[in-house]
């Protein structure tokens, strides 16, 4: 009998301890690319949404993976010149730093993951942005994404 119950109860401790750790659902956003005065399509995302400073700071840290159309939009209320790293990221990412007109200002392709006690080096918006959409390492350049495209959502 008192084994069942201690069983009982570090299943219990287990199952709350695996809910507590599991990561949170963003809101979801459909997020597309596109290009010249017809703004024809080039690429669509479904990604989530980080807009507040707990899900900034955690961005896409530790994930093992990351669907083809998948990311996540960072989503800022100022417009600044904006910094990343990959730190506890364990996937490459590209980061497209986006301005207020939701326009590309530049791409840091497949910025390589970076654990710990690695020094992270930080990447770069060459312009004040106001938005950052991070997505699998390599599919900017995959799909031609390219600085001037405009980024909808």
């Amino acid at each position: 009998m008192t084994y069942r119950h201690g069983l009982w109860r570090g299943l219990l401790g287990l199952s709350l301890m695996l809910l507590l750790s599991a990561p949170t659902s963003l809101p979801r956003q459909e997020v597309w690319i596109a290009r010249g005065a017809s703004q024809q399509e080039i690429a669509r995302f479904t990604v989530e949404v980080a807009d507040t400073p707990e899900t900034w700071e955690h961005g896409l840290m530790e994930r093992a993976t990351l669907a083809p159309n998948a990311g996540m939009l960072f989503i800022f209320p100022d417009v600044t010149p904006r910094a990343f790293w990959m730190m506890n990221t364990l996937i490459p990412l590209d980061m497209l730093f986006i301005d207020a007109e939701r326009r590309i200002i530049n791409i840091q392709d497949n910025a390589p993951p970076c654990t710990p006690p690695q020094r992270c080096p930080t990447y770069h918006s060459t312009a004040p942005a106001k938005y950052v959409l991070e997505i699998p390492g390599g599919r900017a350049r995959a799909l031609g994404i390219r600085a001037g495209d405009q980024v909808q959502f």
